[in-house]
């Protein structure tokens, strides 16, 4: 569309009417691909601190990065042996269930990255994962949604344990491949509370780096223990907390993280112990979303 301006003629000194374009029209550039009109992501973290140790001086630099150098020169050493090994899994056999994560020592926590609202002072929630006295995996703590009085939080209450960002040697970016398995597979006792399971698949662009299909963890509490069998069709696609739209089946070829986050307003003490967390094959289903889609026209939005 067209606008009329009237300018002055620098040259001429006289008045005339010219048709402009538009301001975004005069200021967009040339691209090669579609683009979008939105505010782009500045950090995959959002803006929170990574919580790494940072070097003020180019000598304590030099040491940091030998330290971390040696750390994947073994990462990478164990690597080739895995290739040279090559012991792939040939079969997939129907209920049997392969376990990705057991708690069983502590070694078995350093897979994990614990975090509360009071980390980043949003709230005053706390949280802990250890090995309980029974020898399971333990996350407990205390969930507050109280909000701080700082004019910036509106919202607060949450406790979440997620693992480390899958990486191969030298900070390569890799990604767990689950596309053989059809189920979820969780033995856990919890406290009668409601839980999230969040499986992260963080793409190469910014609109992608929040990406998580999300299902909701159900326990009943009491002295005994619980096996979870969650398809993965019933996960649905989120987004910073927002569930989509436009749903799509779980890329399983690309998950980044798993996690597990208690957010369900109800303020005090929580606890879930976990034995293991693993996935299984049914043979007999066969469903890749459970969730409609809906073509929907431009500039149109589906309310959820």
């Amino acid at each position: 569309m067209f606008t009329v301006v009237l300018f002055r003629n620098r040259f001429k000194g006289s008045f005339g009417v010219y048709p402009a374009l538009t301001d975004w029209t005069r200021r967009r550039g040339v691209h090669t691909s579609a683009t979008t009109l939105e505010f782009h992501e500045y950090d995959k973290r959002s803006g929170y601190d990574t919580g790494l140790e940072i070097a003020d001086t180019r000598t304590e630099r030099i040491r940091l990065g030998l330290k971390q150098l040696k750390k994947e020169i073994k990462l990478w050493k164990k690597e080739m042996q895995e290739v040279l090994i090559s012991d792939p899994i040939l079969d997939y056999r129907a209920g049997e269930v392969d376990v990705f994560w057991r708690f069983y020592e502590e070694s078995s926590l350093d897979h994990w990255i614990v975090t509360s609202d009071s980390d980043h002072a949003e709230g005053f929630s706390k949280c802990d994962l250890k090995i309980g006295h029974q020898g399971y995996g333990l996350f407990h703590g205390n969930l507050c949604s109280r909000v701080p009085k700082d004019g910036r939080i509106q919202n607060s209450g949450y406790c979440n344990m997620m693992t480390k960002r899958v990486s191969k040697s030298f900070q390569r970016d890799s990604f767990l491949d689950w596309s053989p398995y059809t189920h979820l597979n969780l033995r856990l006792r919890g406290d009668g509370r409601s839980y999230l399971i969040n499986i992260h698949v963080a793409g190469q662009f910014d609109i992608m780096w929040n990406d998580v299909f999300t299902f909701v963890l159900y326990t009943r509490g009491g002295p005994y223990w619980q096996t979870t069998r969650i398809p993965f069709s019933k996960f649905f696609f989120a987004s910073k907390g927002r569930i989509q739209d436009k749903q799509a089946p779980l890329p399983l070829y690309r998950i980044t993280n798993f996690g597990i986050t208690v957010s369900d307003k109800a303020d005090g003490p929580f606890q879930l112990e976990i034995d293991y967390i693993g996935a299984e094959i049914d043979p007999t289903h066969h469903e890749e979303t459970a969730y409609e889609m809906y073509e929907i026209q431009q500039n149109y939005i589906i309310g959820t």
